[in-house]
Formats: C-alpha cells, sequence, structure tokens
C-alpha cells in the first residue's frame, strides 16, 4: 500500500513496494484441509516466499506418528507432514529469484515425534553422502542434495527449565500424545539432550530455544507467549 494525496491506495506491484520486514511467524492447527491448518500453511508460506520472505512454525499441536484420526485411522505423524513443506519451500525462490526459501521449523521437547525430528537431518545428510560416493554432484543446489529431505528448513528443538532441570538431577522425560494427553514414551532426559547435541554437532541441526526463558524475558508480555 502507499500513501497518494492522504489515501491509502493498494501499490500496482508487491515487488515496488515489498513489506516492512521479512520473516514471518505462522501458526497452525492440527487439522489436514481446513483454513489455519497443515495444507493451509504451506499456501501461506508460498504466498510469503513468492515476495522474498522467511516463515517459521512451531509444529507441537499436530498429533504424532500412530495418533488416532477422526475417520478411524492413525496418523502418518509430524514428519511425513515436515517433508511437503520443506519441498514446497525448495520449489519456491524466495522473491522470485535465486535463493531458496527460508523455513524455521520448531517442535517442543514433547511431542512423541522428538526422536524423528532430532534424527531427521542426520538420517537425511547420510544419504546425500552416499550419493555423491556413487558420482553425484555434492554441490548445495546439486542433485545429491536436491534429492533428500528437510534441506530448506532450519530445525529447533523448544526446551523448558523442566526439561533442562531433569537433565541436571539425571531424571527422565515424558513426551506427551496431542489428542488425549496420555504419556507417549519416558526417555532419559540427559540421553535426550545428549542425542540432540550429537546430531547437531553432525549436521548443524536441530538448534535450541529456551521457552520458559523467552517467555521470562518477553518485551512484548501482553502479546502472547
Amino acid at each position: 500500500f502507499s500513501v497518494v494525496k492522504e489515501k491509502v491506495v493498494q501499490s500496482d506491484s508487491a515487488y515496488k513496494r515489498p513489506q516492512p520486514h521479512a520473516c514471518f511467524i505462522l501458526s497452525i492447527e492440527d487439522d489436514l484441509v481446513n483454513e489455519g491448518g497443515i495444507m493451509d500453511l504451506w499456501r501461506q508460506e508460498a504466498r510469503l516466499f513468492k515476495y522474498g520472505s522467511g516463515a517459521g512454525t512451531n509444529f507441537s499441536c499436530l498429533r504424532g506418528e500412530g495418533e488416532p484420526l477422526s475417520g478411524g485411522g492413525r496418523s502418518s505423524g509430524l514428519m511425513s507432514f515436515l517433508k511437503i513443506g520443506d519441498r514446497a519451500a525448495g520449489a519456491i525462490k524466495s522473491g522470485g529469484t535465486t535463493r531458496r526459501a527460508a523455513k524455521m521449523v520448531t517442535l517442543d521437547v514433547d511431542h512423541p515425534d522428538i526422536i524423528e525430528f532430532v534424527e531427521s537431518k542426520s538420517k537425511e545428510e547420510k544419504k546425500a553422502w552416499a550419493l555423491i560416493d556413487s558420482g553425484y554432484d555434492g554441490a548445495v543446489d546439486g542433485e545429491a542434495y536436491r534429492t533428500i529431505s528437510f534441506q530448506n528448513g532450519n530445525h529447533s528443538v523448544r526446551v523448558t527449565d523442566d526439561f533442562m532441570t531433569a537433565v541436571e538431577r539425571g531424571g527422565s522425560w515424558e513426551t506427551i500424545n496431542r489428542t488425549d494427553g496420555e504419556v507417549a514414551e519416558t526417555h532419559k532426559a540427559e540421553e535426550l539432550l545428549d542425542l540432540i547435541a550429537q546430531h547437531a554437532h553432525q549436521t548443524g541441526d536441530p538448534g535450541i530455544q529456551f521457552d520458559t526463558v523467552i517467555n521470562k524475558w518477553h518485551t512484548c508480555k501482553g502479546t502472547d507467549r
């Protein structure tokens, strides 16, 4: 939009007058096709990527693999949907030019699929190494890395003070089903943090967000967490 004679009018080009900032946090609901749901998120991201922006989402509300669906089946899990978003981002050049779109993918440490999430990039990286050893182009946009998943997003695990305290005290940590709130699995907190460190050392991801501290230091507490 631009101001013409004290009136706000729509610009004739999104490239001529782009948005004033380039990183957006998008919400998501545990719904497949309706507005605000999983497939709608990819539509929103595509519009942001087209005009040169990046997008970030916490996917922790999505049910884990094997949790029940309303139609009687079982969920294919968080990672299957993250692959769709990753492919969409890789297909859309940021701002319609040269750089691939930028995504931030965050998951709470109590999600049922947390182990698969932590290990995801390392597993894909090993596939790329095998392809490179077989003679495929190993450049960042080469055939080897174009073939594997999770190359267009930065992955982060969001941890709480409770989790970090459990690590310090040698305690356990429970992951929680999103549908019924029951315990999905129980892990040793220290081993889970070690796993995060191991895979971060190998591929650079996942990073860590400190949920409790972020909100304790929140500069706009009246907005949202």
